[in-house]
């Protein structure tokens, strides 16, 4: 008896999942803006060495600062940047 014929079975290489950025340039500029502008909040805050705890720089104006660096960062994290093909289709 002859042996059956095997074929040989080739195997396909896989192809290997190329890692994307998950954000774009943009992002990334907008949020070291809003890391800085935090930054710049809690110096404001915490100068004044002549200055009384209470005063309304401290105290009103440094946490407004603050806040607005916070608020930079999650539209940076939330901003989707037009592609190219999508700024020539709205002209």
């Amino acid at each position: 008896m002859a042996a059956p014929n095997k074929s040989k079975i080739v195997k396909q290489p896989e192809k290997k999942a190329v890692p994307t950025m998950v954000f774009k340039k943009e992002n990334y500029i907008l949020l070291i803006a809003s890391v800085l502008v935090i930054v710049i909040g809690f110096i404001v805050m915490g100068s004044g060495k002549d200055l009384p705890f209470d005063a309304p720089i401290k105290i009103t104006v440094a946490p407004i600062i603050v806040l607005l660096g916070f608020g930079l960062g999650v539209f940076s994290i939330l901003y989707t940047p037009k592609t190219q093909e999508a700024q020539e289709d709205s002209k």
